[in-house]
């Protein structure tokens, strides 16, 4: 079995989402996009349970992947979905002195994501997840 191309292309495709989300948030960083990517993803994931948050991992690239189940303690209480502003502060509460996300963090990080996956593979998974996990990812 040959390495699939998804592993091979890991880092460009990381750094090709990374401008993705500087060009449509305006934002010159790429820690400020990363932190701002962790803390959206750190948001979504604590509102399903593992088997879900592993079946939508299961659609991310590589290194979204990883980055959406590092620091993870599946033992942490579940929450619900809240409104967006709501969602928006916790996302921008993520090392909150060095944490530069606006306020349009969810939207950002969703439109770029969406560049980068199989979008209809994407939205099959959210579909079979909690009620405000498909909002959550709509740009």
């Amino acid at each position: 079995m040959t390495m699939p191309g998804e592993y091979r292309r890991a880092s460009e495709d990381f750094d090709s989402y990374l401008d993705d989300v500087r060009v449509d948030a305006l934002i010159d960083s790429r820690n400020v996009v990363y932190t701002m990517t962790q803390g959206v993803f750190q948001t979504f994931r604590c509102r399903l349970d593992v088997a879900d948050a592993l079946r939508f991992a299961d659609v991310l690239p590589p290194v979204l992947r990883a980055i959406f189940v590092s620091d993870w303690n599946p033992h942490d209480a579940k929450r619900s979905f809240d409104d967006r502003a709501a969602m928006t502060r916790e996302v921008q509460s993520l090392r909150g002195d060095h944490n530069f996300a606006p306020d349009t963090a969810i939207r950002d990080v969703a439109m770029a994501v969406r560049k980068h996956v199989d979008v209809a593979a994407f939205d099959r998974v959210l579909k079979t997840l909690p009620d405000g996990a498909e909002e959550f990812w709509r740009p």
